[in-house]
């Protein structure tokens, strides 16, 4: 205990201080996160003071942009998994390079997930009601509950795995796959539990045909493989291009691959879905008439999934042809293109269709409110914040054990 103790301090010091330290503009950077969640918090505190008044939801729009946001982030901390997968099932040397990427952004996209929750419920003292044992859980029928569990397992999963990993890479040990490896299998099964859960909340909901869909549970999987792979080649090309980790070729082909396949499949249920609501539509289909053309002068959300689709499939087809051969000014435009796509599509798009029209056939347009849309910017600045706290030191130490193990290699033939 107490060699663990003593090995324990260098490495949470020096984690620390490489966190923070950098240049002007990574100073200037984190001084911008900063503001965005002292605004963020500003917010929340007119949003404890008024109520959910300060929101745009109402009675009828009960869940908005923080559920919204919550939904589609699940995707991305799940989305990590096929960096994962087959990194260590497959023994894919390439990826194995970049999975700490992966799962570094799955943390930064969880902590954001639980505070989007943590916001929606209002009051900060209601959420001893989501504790287990605490608060009156109602597990397991409840299948909130099982969501409480999923997204928090898998948040120490992820917290786990990489703090052992780069422990023992800081201090140039190789790390023991027996007491690592079976928590890596759990996560690989956890990611598309954590997504699963989400997606059966909506889908046991059977008052809500928009959402009472088998296709449901695919298609967020679908979706995530598309989104969070296309928001980790973003990363990898800020990485290779303000850093000298150096990435290949090959690993943005390999995810690239990734996420165009996952993408296809995921406008391929779209259109199944569509066809479904628009070839023989019956009263179920109001929901997607309001989204997609209208409803009763109601509009709000047209443009918005119209786009949506748009930038669905040319980031897709450009990805799928990559006529830039991985030049960072067509990959880059691509993934933001597909990202910004499947946010508005599987966050706003998904949401607000659900509620609207109401089981009584009330229509309300929704948009969130200043105060959401800054508690938002918020809690989005909070989890660039912990990504780029946790990736700068994992990054160096990462290379400094890559160095100490290639220059072993090469002292060893001649030793």
């Amino acid at each position: 205990m107490r060699k663990l103790v003593k090995e324990l301090i260098p490495f949470v010091r020096d984690v620390v201080s490489w966190s923070l330290a950098g240049g002007i503009i990574y100073q200037l950077y984190l001084c911008c996160l900063a503001a965005l969640m002292v605004l963020g918090v500003y917010a929340y505190f007119i949003q404890l003071k008024v109520g959910m008044a300060a929101t745009n939801m109402s009675d009828i729009v009960s869940w908005g942009f923080y559920i919204a946001n919550f939904t589609f982030l699940v995707g991305v901390a799940a989305a990590a998994v096929m960096i994962i997968l087959p990194s260590f099932i497959f023994k894919d040397k390439d990826l194995h390079k970049v999975v700490i990427i992966g799962e570094v952004v799955a943390i930064g996209a969880l902590v954001m997930c639980l505070m989007f929750v943590f916001v929606d419920l209002g009051a900060p003292w209601k959420a001893w009601h989501m504790i287990p044992v605490i608060g009156l859980f109602n597990w397991p029928t409840s299948l909130l509950t099982w969501d409480v569990l999923v997204l928090n397992g898998y948040l120490v999963l992820n917290l786990m795995v990489p703090a052992y990993i780069l422990f023992c890479h800081y201090h140039n040990r190789k790390p023991d796959e027996k007491k690592y490896l079976p928590f890596v299998f759990l996560s690989i099964f956890w990611a598309f539990g954590i997504h699963l859960v989400t997606a059966f909340l909506y889908q046991g909901l059977p008052a809500r045909p928009f959402w009472n869909n088998p296709l449901m549970g695919p298609r967020f999987l679908a979706s995530a493989f598309a989104a969070g792979p296309a928001l980790i080649m973003i990363l990898l090309v800020i990485i290779q291009s303000t850093t000298s980790f150096k990435i290949e070729d090959q690993i943005f082909n390999k995810i690239r691959r990734i996420s165009v396949v996952s993408a296809i499949i995921n406008l391929i249920m779209l259109f199944s879905e569509i066809f479904k609501e628009f070839y023989l539509p019956t009263h179920h289909s109001l929901p997607a008439i309001y989204l997609y053309f209208g409803l009763q002068g109601h509009a709000a959300l047209v443009p918005w999934i119209w786009t949506a689709i748009a930038m669905n499939l040319l980031g897709t087809l450009t990805l799928a042809f990559n006529p830039g051969k991985n030049n960072p000014k067509v990959l880059v435009p691509a993934c933001v293109l597909l990202f910004l796509g499947i946010w508005v599509e599987k966050g706003i798009g998904l949401i607000v269709p659900g509620l609207v029209p109401s089981p009584m056939g009330e229509i309300v347009d929704y948009a969130p409110s200043w105060v959401e849309i800054s508690i938002t910017l918020g809690i989005l600045a909070l989890g660039l914040f912990v990504v780029s706290l946790l990736l700068k030191p994992a990054l160096i130490i990462e290379q400094r054990y890559e160095a100490r193990s290639s220059r072993q290699v090469r002292i060893r033939p001649g030793a």
